[in-house]
């Protein structure tokens, strides 16, 4: 049985007849010995041995028609009768087949696939770069999600702290670039072409910008700069963390980010692309979006039912799909949309064939400098990434039936922030935007009940190699923009649904309703008009200081999970305790969902109060 220090996730408990009864106690894991900390440690040559010559190291006895056949909603019988399957649970140590192993590493790899090349097409995108330059960024983006991956999975000690301080999760840790990072990303690459360091042209009245390196440049060498602050934050207690940005902080930075992300890139690729196109010019090349040989006018019926055809594959697949199709459900949308797009002309195969074979990190380098303007912003979006990463460990932890309380816990949670920290260092340095955990991650874990490190690790080397092999790249770059636009529309709008199930945790009392009505006020204000604080906060004195200042005071009121964030945090602190609280938070919570959906993000069950009963009868004098 486990200690009494060791907690773990349970159902709230139920009301039943007017009576609250105790939630089911779930299967407890072994008790961890004072030797067993968490350490990855090498297998024995008796292991390997035993795995690469028996049968059973092969094959093993998994169902794994569970795992690859489709679960048709007839095909289980109905009612009493009807029959569930499910999978054995394997943890992070046990022992796996090893076909097994390669086909939850490939599936893990597929679920993050979609995740991983958005950020840099929609960076090369805005930035005017060429198919060369666009291929060379998706391939470096899967291996350095390979690579860093490694090091969040493989957990050690930091040298002479006598054990004090770890170095990754030691958990199945995907890491890839953060959504948080897109849109503040755009407003620094606004203000590069608005203040002339980048260049663009004007072609039948329509704004055309010029290939920009240079910005990509300033991006990731402040980037890596400013991620020192999660190295920094891994030293504060995660509860001390908490504390100071609770649910109604952190779920208001998260909606806003996938809000965000669905206006600027998601609806605007699934309509045609958000070039000059969208502009819809009378004259000119720009009359058309390129989508291959096809070219229609931007916002045309034939874009919009490509990408619907990628967004009703990927609800279709949650109807009869078996768990590694739904853990793979966003590149399954992509591919059924390519299969159909392709014959009919909405494919441009030139990035296949003009793709290398091979490639690797710094095939392609950009000038790495500090954009003083962007510390700001970007120190913000380090802020919330570590807040995120926290949530993600914690939902972690629970899928991989691992403590979420305890000396261990906290261990993972700060080998993570640091870890985290210094995978943006190295992103940068690699040419690639800065990464962190992928909440994407987690949702594999419970689906395939498999949180073997073994299986990390596959996955990890898959995803070097398809960087590797730049062909696979060129394949990507070939996705039709409506295509790419119906799913990216669905994965950026998960983002936003996680930020509404964070704040649904907040008691919504008074206090609380001022908070979320006063960020979200400036967040939505900011995100409908757009560019107002350009006309405000101007500058055109020789004071390059003064200058560098109003330019981040623009970026971050252009970003609208900043402002907010930023508004949410001083009230959070400022106001005073609502005198109502106190008793809504004795009330118990009744939450229906597993205890996993609660943790996304940083929530536990303590906090919740979204399903809170309002009965007269509460309290009784």
């Amino acid at each position: 049985m486990a200690s009494p220090s060791t907690d773990y996730i349970a159902e709230q408990p139920k009301q039943v007849g007017g009576m609250l009864q105790p939630a089911p106690q779930p299967v407890l894991e072994p008790d961890y010995g004072q030797d067993d900390d968490g350490q990855v440690h090498l297998p024995t040559w008796k292991g390997i041995k035993n795995k690469f010559t028996t049968k059973e190291g092969w094959v093993g006895d998994y169902d794994f028609a569970y795992l690859c056949m489709p679960q048709f909603p007839w095909a289980c019988g109905s009612g009493s009768r009807k029959r569930t399957r499910s999978a054995p649970f394997y943890a992070l140590d046990s022992q796996l087949p090893i076909f097994l192993t390669l086909i939850c590493g490939l599936q893990h790899a597929l679920a993050m696939l979609a995740g991983l090349i958005t950020p840099p097409i929609i960076f090369a995108g805005q930035l005017g770069f060429s198919p060369a330059q666009q291929t060379q960024m998706v391939a470096v983006s899967l291996i350095a999600s390979g690579f860093l991956s490694m090091v969040q999975m493989t957990r050690f000690p930091i040298p002479f702290t006598r054990r004090k301080y770890w170095m990754g999760t030691g958990l199945v840790t995907v890491v890839g670039t953060s959504f948080a990072t897109l849109s503040t990303a755009s407003a620094i690459f606004n203000a590069l072409y608005a203040d002339g360091t980048c260049t663009s042209q004007i072609v039948d009245g329509v704004t055309v910008r010029d290939a920009c390196p240079k910005a990509y440049g300033y991006l990731l060498g402040t980037s890596a700069l400013c991620s020192l602050l999660p190295m920094l934050m891994s030293f504060v207690p995660p509860k001390v963390l908490k504390r100071i940005f609770p649910p109604v902080v952190t779920g208001v930075v998260v909606l806003l980010i996938g809000a965000k992300l669905v206006g600027d890139s998601g609806a605007l690729a699934w309509l045609g692309g958000s070039g000059a196109c969208r502009s819809r010019p009378t004259t000119g090349p720009n009359m058309t979006c390129p989508t291959g040989s096809h070219r229609l006018p931007w916002g045309s019926p034939e874009y919009l039912g490509l990408g619907f055809l990628s967004f009703m594959t990927i609800i279709i697949i949650e109807y009869v799909g078996s768990p590694a199709m739904k853990s793979a459900s966003i590149i399954i949308g992509l591919l059924v949309g390519s299969v159909i797009a392709g014959p009919l002309g909405y494919s441009d195969a030139s990035t296949i064939t003009n793709a290398p074979a091979i490639t690797f990190l710094w095939t392609e380098t950009f000038p790495l400098k500090v954009y003083g303007p962007a510390v700001l912003p970007l120190l913000a979006v380090y802020l919330s990434v570590g807040l995120e990463v926290i949530g993600d460990i914690t939902a972690s932890s629970e899928a991989s039936r691992q403590p979420v309380r305890g000396p261990l816990f906290e261990s993972r949670i700060q080998g993570g922030l640091l870890a985290d920290g210094i995978n943006g260092m190295l992103s940068g340095l690699a040419m690639n935007a800065p990464m962190s955990i992928f909440a994407q991650n987690n949702g594999v874990l419970s689906l395939t009940r498999c949180a073997n490190r073994s299986v990390g690790y596959t996955c990890a080397v898959i995803l070097v190699i398809f960087g590797i092999l730049a062909k696979i790249s060129g394949v990507f770059l070939a996705i039709p923009t409506p295509v790419l636009g119906g799913v990216t529309t669905f994965l950026f709008t998960t983002v936003a649904v996680a930020g509404m199930k964070i704040i649904s945790t907040c008691a919504f009392s008074r206090r609380d309703r001022v908070i979320l009505a006063a960020s979200l006020s400036l967040g939505f204000a900011t995100m409908l008009v757009k560019d107002f604080a350009s006309y405000i906060f101007t500058y055109s004195g020789s004071n390059t200081a003064l200058r560098g200042f109003m330019n981040s005071i623009v970026i971050i009121l252009g970003t609208p999970f900043l402002i907010a964030g930023i508004i949410a945090s001083i009230l959070n602190a400022t106001l005073p305790a609502d005198p109502d609280a106190a008793d809504e938070q004795q009330r118990p919570a009744y939450v229906q969902d597993h205890a996993s959906d609660s943790l996304e993000l940083g929530v536990g069950p303590s906090s919740s109060g979204s399903a809170r009963r309002e009965q007269d009868d509460d309290v009784k004098l």
